[in-house]
């Protein structure tokens, strides 16, 4: 393969797995505008035995972490989203052909990222709304941004696990 054909193949990937990346941040976005607009000021909805639809405005990070510190964690979080993002959109560039999981991971963990922060940037909170729960036990509530951010996760720990030895991806 010629180099032209290397760098047609492996940008007509990138932009792939981009366009993933943008319909997930697409359908996180429009989720939660819905949430918002029909979940405001209304109590959970029970969908299943264990599922809730319930409004979170969440300040902090993850379950809530740094909820109460006082606003800083707004830019803090915004700042790491646009390091982490930068980095993720190089080493998606850089991924081999072969390392298709490892490539989902870091797509998924981007569109994750991207649509917590476009909740950061625009509300100053993200907009939670799926609850989990058992009886009187409840999960943090989260949206699909943290679901993505959790598959690609997943994703990339499965690749690192399988290529732990530095084997051919």
């Amino acid at each position: 393969m010629n180099p032209h054909d290397d760098i047609v193949s492996r940008l007509t990937r990138y932009l792939g797995y981009l366009f993933v990346a943008a319909l997930i941040i697409a359908v996180d976005q429009l989720f939660k505008n819905l949430a918002v607009t029909y979940l405001s000021g209304r109590p959970p909805i029970e969908v299943l035995p264990v599922l809730q639809w319930f409004l979170v405005y969440n300040t902090g990070a993850a379950f809530g972490f740094l909820h109460g510190a006082g606003g800083f964690q707004l830019y803090l979080f915004i700042g790491i989203a646009f390091i982490v993002s930068s980095i993720i959109l190089v080493w998606l560039w850089r991924v081999p052909d072969t390392a298709k999981l490892l490539a989902w991971g870091l797509s998924l963990i981007l569109a994750g990222g991207i649509g917590n922060l476009i909740d950061r940037m625009r509300h100053q909170y993200v907009v939670d709304f799926i609850n989990l729960h058992y009886g009187d036990w409840y999960f943090p509530a989260f949206n699909i941004a943290d679901m993505a951010i959790t598959f690609g996760v997943i994703c990339y720990l499965i690749h690192a696990f399988l290529y732990r030895d530095g084997e051919s991806q």
